[in-house]
């Protein structure tokens, strides 16, 4: 005798602390799951209750009663579905668990306590949570369902417990931040786990942004050999089903919808339109957001992701030449607004300059050089924070990891805004970012990428005057900062030793600038913020 049963994956995009919200949108997608696929089974994201991670709102006594109406409301729907929902749970010795309900018929059937507690990169859960030890398995319509949550994959001791405990089918819950790797690091994880214990895997993941993090979804089934059947989409909400078939003593999935797997700038991308999209949205901010578009790359790939993200009605760009801007730069900044359909205008500085160079003249004899130039940017940086003030629209910052990391940008100038789309974007990916944007339709004129880059604070300039060429940049900082490789090994590896020395010395002086810029999507492994975190005050060197 044989049975199907249809587990669906929903990739949700919670709102951290909107509970009752997240519960409401828990309930709607089950009825759709329902009605699209009479789904028998429903598995939603970890933590999905309170949106991930939801950091020190943990803490707040307050939020218990919030998680428990939630939980209440799910159970109150009385759907004809099983749900399998994550939340946090606060015990009467005030110890936190990070949990997982199984709810059936209008109750909480089961509840599953995480048991490892990741706490590197960008996971703080030791601060907040006790791993719980027991396996949790639930007979729902003749087949034994293990309960696993994220981390809990990874480690072979939880699937161990919860197969002995009888599992023949896992359902494994994630908020899983993205970096360009990682899908293919869970699949190589997964896999290891279906090798070991034989058993197929049914891995969600939330979808969405949240501050610097973002979700990618991409969640999966993997039968019992290792092969993954079921794909569900990138970036993107939504129901996946998984039909499981139950013959005599076997359960094997079968063959369902198989999304293709992003690659590369499509993936990174793509990643960069969600966590500006939902930073954007997630806020409430309305208006949509500012940018200072001088005609350069790193301001051109911003508006395109701004204008991807949000649509060309919520973007506007402003261009404020000063002597050293090239006409080439009020041109192809006019250029690109025009092609994406967005507001733009041109706000001169010169008097401005004018004016603070009158203000500072009892105080100093001469305003040139470095203050000159960083003058330039701050004045640039009020302007749009003037405009902001008036229109509740958000200035984006278009900095560059490679400019971060070595402070080549001006605090209080460029540096300003709210959010900073490309703060983990090396600038050679920028400009590879830009060329696959102009794959179909050149929104970025090319002269934009072909040109030299430079921050046209004094005459001829180039960004190489004062940096190492950005190619032998980017090899740096990926390995000092990224795979955290010592500069003998950078030398060993081919690179200048004059070239890693200098870049080293200037990471090493700019912490002071990086934990004052603000947030962005975090797309590596180790960003700046969440996963580095260097005293700016420190005497630490490392012989080159």
């Amino acid at each position: 005798m044989s049975r199907q049963l249809t587990i669906v994956m929903a990739q949700m995009n919670p709102i951290v602390g909107d509970l009752r919200g997240n519960a409401d949108r828990i309930i709607d997608l089950a009825r759709q799951a329902i009605a699209d696929f009479q789904a028998d089974v429903v598995v939603f994201p970890e933590m999905c209750l309170t949106g991930y991670p939801p950091e020190d709102v943990l803490l707040r006594p307050g939020l218990y009663p919030q998680v428990q109406a939630a939980l209440d409301s799910l159970c109150a729907a009385h759907l004809p579905v099983a749900l399998v929902v994550g939340y946090p749970m606060m015990d009467s010795l005030d110890e936190r668990f990070n949990m997982a309900a199984w709810i059936e018929n209008g109750q909480m059937k089961a509840a599953y306590m995480k048991q490892f507690l990741p706490n590197y990169g960008p996971f703080d859960e030791k601060r907040y949570f006790s791993p719980g030890d027991q396996a949790c398995v639930v007979d729902y319509k003749g087949v034994r369902f293990g309960l696993l949550i994220c981390e809990d994959i990874w480690k072979p001791t939880a699937v161990a417990r919860t197969v002995e405990a009888g599992a023949e089918v896992l359902l494994n819950m994630n908020a899983s931040p993205f970096h360009a790797e990682k899908h293919e690091d869970r699949l190589q994880v997964v896999r290891r786990r279906v090798a070991e214990f034989a058993r197929p895997v049914i891995y969600v993941n939330q979808v969405g942004g949240q501050d610097e993090l973002v979700f990618d979804g991409s969640s999966f089934a993997m039968d019992a050999e290792g092969e993954v059947l079921v794909q569900a989409p990138a970036f993107e909400s939504g129901l996946t089903p998984v039909r499981m078939l139950r013959q005599g003593g076997n359960v094997a999935l079968l063959p369902g919808a198989h999304a293709p797997v992003p690659h590369d700038e499509e993936r990174l991308y793509g990643a960069l339109v969600t966590g500006v999209r939902d930073f954007i949205d997630k806020n409430g901010i309305t208006a949509g957001i500012v940018l200072g578009l001088s005609g350069g790359i790193d301001s051109a790939l911003t508006l395109a992701v701004a204008v991807d993200a949000l649509g060309p009605a919520r973007c506007e760009a402003v261009m404020m030449p000063y002597h050293y801007t090239a006409q080439a730069s009020i041109e192809d900044a006019r250029l690109q607004a025009e092609r994406l359909g967005v507001a733009f205008s041109t706000l001169p500085i010169e008097a401005g300059f004018k004016g603070m160079t009158q203000l500072l003249t009892p105080r100093l004899a001469s305003v040139e050089g470095v203050t000159a130039e960083n003058l330039q940017a701050r004045l640039r940086g009020v302007a749009l924070m003037a405009i902001a003030n008036a229109t509740g629209k958000l200035v984006l910052a278009t900095s560059n990891k490679s400019e971060i990391a070595v402070g080549y940008a001006t605090l209080y100038g460029d540096m300003i805004g709210g959010f900073a789309p490309l703060k983990d974007v090396l600038k050679t990916q920028v400009y590879a970012l830009a060329r696959w944007r102009n794959r179909e339709t050149e929104v970025i004129p090319q002269r934009v990428i072909e040109r030299p880059p430079s921050a046209e604070l004094r005459p001829d300039q180039v960004d190489q005057d004062s940096l190492p060429d950005y190619a032998v940049l980017d090899r740096i900082i990926q390995g000092y900062v990224v795979e955290q490789k010592t500069p003998a090994q950078l030398v060993e590896a081919g690179l200048d030793p004059a070239a890693v020395r200098q870049a080293i010395r200037l990471i090493n002086a700019h912490e002071y600038k990086r934990r004052q810029a603000p947030p962005g999507v975090r797309v590596t492994p180790r960003s700046f913020g969440r996963d580095r975190r260097y005293p700016i005050t420190s005497r630490y060197e490392e012989p080159v």
